[in-house]
């Protein structure tokens, strides 16, 4: 009966166990191989609040105001560019690129926190 019952247990592992089997002294245990990120959850809740302002910023703002924002926070996969650099490319001034940046982000504020 006790040989039938360790036959289970047979293929398991402990995360303890030693890799090399040289004893306990300097061994790579199966812990140190097997890691699990902690900051995994919060990897995820950054994912899907990033996902939920790209839905915000597609859902609630006019072309203009999106673009802006897009390029301002790198919400386009690049980095994110000056309010300057943004009046540049977009033939503006410098304070209407920070007026339709504050409006915008107002908006966001609203339809972020109504979702």
């Amino acid at each position: 009966m006790y040989f039938r019952s360790q036959r289970k247990l047979q293929g398991e592992l402990s995360l303890s166990d030693s890799l090399d089997g040289e004893g306990e002294n300097g061994s790579l245990s199966l812990i140190d191989v097997v890691r699990v990120d902690d900051n995994m959850l919060e990897e995820l809740d950054l994912r899907d609040a990033c996902t939920k302002v790209r839905r915000c910023v597609n859902a609630c703002l006019s072309g203009r105001e999106a673009h802006i924002i897009r390029l301002r926070y790198g919400l386009n996969g690049q980095a994110p560019l000056t309010q300057r650099e943004i009046a540049s490319l977009c033939g503006i001034s410098r304070s209407y690129v920070s007026r339709i940046e504050k409006k915008a982000l107002e908006k966001l504020r609203v339809e972020y926190e109504r979702n």
